[in-house]
């Protein structure tokens, strides 16, 4: 066991470099910018494990738009009035922007204009990840990312399969990002931390004819309105069983059609994808290890190099 895991990480690393980047990137810049971010990770788990299912859905949210550099990130100007974090799928529903600015602020202090913030994005899942799921998903995070200065809301409907897409959407839009079948599968497991607004299913799974669970339909209509609007659109967790933890419970509500979106159901209606949810509903010790693997490979989608980024000073604004 422990040769592979040697192996795996040695893979990993090797994938990291071919994009650029490398573990221990700030050891000689910024030695303690990854436990700086971390801290900061830390402290807003505690007060609300829903903020690190934010910080994970954000590095898959950046990586898929613009790859990961923290287009995500940018605040509306007059210059640029709509930016990602406008776009449907980000608003209002992407949360952890304020422990992405309480990192930068503390990597600032200690090395200004060293870090970028597209890393304190990918640092922050991992941290988020290995809280949620009590030390049992824990990978490095090679690094050397640079900030990106086009961000806009549109593009995020064209790279971000939503709620409603259907198993040929997933693939596809994975595919488009370098992403396995498998990877996309794996990363669904995320869905087993967070909330959801109800508008994001209700339409699909509970006014339409869906393959949901009885009791689990009951449970929603009795939480969401029959129609959801802006002004009312309550939130529900998206895992039941162990809404406050990163596991591989998912898999085993996917099988019981206990899940939220039509995107998580939709894991079921090829015999190979389903393949893969019996096996991680099966065996979490190899779930949480393919998710890991996962996250480094989503992460080093799209990486700026020098000459197209540069190094934020506030993550919410182009130098």
């Amino acid at each position: 066991m422990a040769k592979l895991v040697i192996l795996i990480s040695c893979a990993l690393l090797l994938a990291a470099a071919c994009h650029g980047l490398q573990v221990g990137y700030y050891q000689k810049t910024c030695p303690n910018a990854e436990a700086l971010v971390h801290a900061q990770v830390k402290k807003a788990v505690r007060a609300d494990a829903g903020s690190g299912a934010g910080l994970i859905r954000m590095l898959f949210h950046d990586c898929f738009v613009e790859g990961c550099d923290a287009s995500v990130l940018l605040d509306p100007t007059s210059a640029n009035p709509q930016p990602e974090k406008l776009g449907a799928p980000n608003n209002p529903s992407l949360r952890g922007y304020e422990v992405i600015d309480a990192a930068k602020g503390a990597v600032e202090r200690a090395c200004p204009g060293v870090v970028s913030c597209s890393d304190i994005i990918a640092f922050a899942a991992r941290d988020a990840s290995y809280l949620l799921s009590d030390a049992r998903v824990s990978f490095h995070v090679p690094a050397g990312r640079l900030d990106g200065r086009r961000s806009v809301a549109n593009d995020t409907l064209l790279f971000l399969p939503g709620p409603s897409s259907n198993l040929s959407t997933l693939v596809s839009g994975f595919a488009a990002k370098g992403m396995s079948t498998e990877d996309m599968v794996v990363l669904s497991g995320a869905h087993s931390i967070g909330r959801s607004h109800c508008s994001s299913f209700v339409q699909d799974r509970l006014a339409s004819q869906s393959d949901i669970s009885v009791p689990l339909a009951s449970l929603l209509r009795q939480r969401c309105p029959a129609s959801p609007t802006t002004a009312n659109d309550p939130t529900v967790v998206q895992d039941f069983v162990t809404p406050r933890k990163l596991d591989n419970q998912f898999y085993r509500n996917v099988l019981a059609r206990r899940v939220l979106f039509t995107s998580d159901a939709a894991l079921l209606t090829a015999p190979g994808t389903g393949k893969m949810v019996r096996a991680n509903a099966k065996f979490p010790a190899s779930w949480e290890k393919k998710f890991a693997r996962a996250m480094v490979k989503m992460a080093a989608t799209g990486v700026k190099g020098n000459g197209v980024g540069e190094v934020r000073k506030n993550c919410r604004f182009v130098n």
